[in-house]
């Protein structure tokens, strides 16, 4: 049966996922979930995503990617001094990860399902993306004598372990605990004195 929708791409399918996602869960939402609300035939479907693990996989990475955009602009102003891009650069992570909890806690949830069970690849690239960002600000700082590092690489990928507690959504509850912006706050504070160049 033709249908008379507009044509059927990737992203109208990813679009259709994430709400038969939310609607449903990951527990229960089907690729045929997916086609009907498309109007399609789930075959269709499968001609852009050739199997339920692709599909999720793709919708999984297109999740995380709306993060990885917004702090690639703040890393890749290297006009500016480096330890405002690194503070500011770890702020907007916590702020789109609190975002994304509190805003759409359904989607939120899924999504946490998914990026532990179906995408170790994808979440393993996102982590990959995000450190190297921020070893970008750290070389940047290096290189105009703010931050001392004998590898940026390894800076990088330390700062964004010490902050999990702000951007891993296994603590995602303690989010919304009073407090937890200072804590955020003073640990920033923390890895920044532990990066300045030493008089």
């Amino acid at each position: 049966m033709p249908s008379t929708s507009p044509t059927l791409t990737a992203e109208r399918i990813l679009e259709a996922t994430e709400e038969v996602l939310r609607r449903h869960g990951p527990a229960k939402a089907t690729v045929v979930d997916v086609a009907r609300a498309l109007g399609v035939s789930h075959g269709s479907v499968y001609r852009h995503f050739r199997t339920k693990a692709a599909l999720r996989e793709a919708v999984t990475k297109r999740w995380l990617d709306r993060t990885t955009g917004l702090l690639a602009e703040i890393a890749g102003a290297s006009g500016r001094d480096a330890e405002t891009r690194l503070r500011e650069w770890l702020a907007a992570l916590f702020a789109a990860k609190r975002r994304k909890a509190f805003d759409d806690p359904e989607l939120f949830a899924t999504y946490s399902v998914l990026t532990t069970e179906t995408a170790e690849t994808v979440v393993s690239e996102h982590i990959a993306d995000l450190t190297g960002q921020l070893t970008a600000i750290v070389r940047d700082g290096v290189e105009s004598g703010v931050f001392t590092a004998a590898d940026p690489a390894v800076a990088a990928v330390t700062v964004f372990r010490a902050t999990d507690r702000f951007h891993d959504p296994h603590y995602a509850r303690e989010w919304e605990r009073p407090g937890v912006q200072d804590d955020f706050d003073a640990l920033v504070d923390l890895l920044l004195r532990g990066l300045r160049t030493r008089d």
